[in-house]
């Protein structure tokens, strides 16, 4: 699996040395993320959309409404960025200038292609749906036909990326070490609360083990 090369577009120019081009790297950030930002431009404006997506191998797939104004654009070739950011905690420095958080980033660039083939759609969503809850496609209804042609998805292949991350203390001046302020960092984790049932859930329904034991893998591991 060869890492990504830098492009003038990925290339990290601040604080470089926070920078990663490698896959495993980019790659864990997306598998642990749920949301990404993907950023494009339609009639000479700039937009930025929030979104859930999957991973697989090398392409990263996106879906929503065959109506949405987003997927309409980017089925058309247009240049897109897509970011996603984990935050791993708050870095509280002696001074105000130096406080900052703990985070990873990944930074794609390029064209999304519109998936047409019933079967490749319908795999897409397979790999989105299991993207968000691990094991939940094999406990529900598999989009009927109807519904896949109500359904736009897209794939993006990751042939342009970045990191970059942040970890550690704080980074204060010398002059200020002496200074009577605590200074630290406080970690950050995302975590779930216990599932709560649909009020028409039938109470012959058991809570399945995917529900009951979710959590989000870190780098893809637990």
């Amino acid at each position: 699996m060869p890492d990504f090369t830098p492009t003038e577009r990925t290339r990290v120019r601040r604080l470089p040395k926070r920078a990663a081009y490698d896959k495993a790297t980019v790659y864990g950030i997306l598998d642990e993320g749920l949301v990404c930002s993907i950023g494009f431009v339609v009639d000479g404006k700039p937009v930025v959309i929030p979104t859930n997506y999957g991973r697989h191998d090398d392409v990263l797939y996106i879906h929503g409404s065959a109506a949405s104004r987003m997927l309409l654009a980017l089925q058309t070739g247009i240049d897109l960025c897509v970011e996603v950011t984990l935050i791993d905690g708050l870095v509280l420095a002696r001074s105000a200038f130096h406080h900052s958080v703990n985070y990873r980033s990944a930074v794609i660039f390029g064209f999304a292609r519109l998936i047409d083939d019933p079967a490749q759609k319908n795999e897409a969503l397979r790999i989105i749906t299991e993207h968000i809850v691990p094991g939940r496609w094999d406990s529900v209804r598999w989009p009927s036909e109807r519904e896949l042609k109500a359904t736009t998805v897209l794939a993006i292949p990751l042939h342009e990326a970045s990191a970059k991350i942040r970890t550690g203390p704080p980074v204060d001046d010398p002059e200020d070490m002496s200074l009577d302020t605590w200074a630290g960092v406080v970690p950050a984790k995302l975590s779930f609360a216990a599932p709560i049932p649909d009020e028409q859930l039938s109470s012959t329904v058991k809570l399945p083990a995917h529900v009951a034991n979710y959590t989000r893998r870190r780098n893809g591991h637990k």
